[in-house]
């Protein structure tokens, strides 16, 4: 019984760091496509001061 629940223990593990994985990419391309659009709008703004970032 005992390695059993190891084995069912580690599964768990791995498809839960596994989700998490592929939840933080897509939060990394969210926030990626957030700064070019920043980028973007900073760009066409010119030398004005509203900028919704200081980078």
């Amino acid at each position: 019984m005992g390695p059993l629940l190891v084995v069912l223990l580690l599964a768990l593990i791995l498809f839960g760091a596994g989700f998490a994985l592929k939840v933080l990419w897509w939060v990394a391309v969210v926030v990626l496509v957030l700064w070019l659009l920043g980028f973007l709008v900073r760009s066409g703004e010119g030398a004005g001061r509203s900028r919704w970032y200081r980078w």
